[in-house]
């Protein structure tokens, strides 16, 4: 008989975001993690910067840096975030 749970146990992972300064930043960036392979769910607090996301698995954080670079931000470990830049002015329509 095993122990090991039928389903996997969600996976979740925190990130600081820079650069973002509106709310179409954040829908990028939550479009582009998103659609990497696995995460189930993708939260952003525009804000504090804050990336949680959820997983079915463990997802290397230079895939998730990778899917925000490519929405034109960047992404760091939570663990390995330090001062955050201060806010830009707003993107105006220049992030879609």
């Amino acid at each position: 008989m095993s122990t090991a749970p039928s389903h996997p146990v969600p996976v979740r992972a925190e990130f600081t975001v820079t650069g973002m300064t509106c709310a179409h930043c954040v829908a990028s960036v939550t479009e582009e993690v998103g659609a990497l392979p696995g995460v189930e769910s993708v939260d952003v607090d525009l804000a504090t910067g804050a990336l949680a996301v959820t997983s079915a698995g463990p997802l290397a954080p230079a895939a998730v840096a990778a899917a925000v670079e490519e929405a034109g931000y960047t992404a760091t470990p939570a663990a390995q975030a330090g001062t955050t830049e201060p806010p830009a002015a707003c993107c105006g329509g220049a992030c879609h």
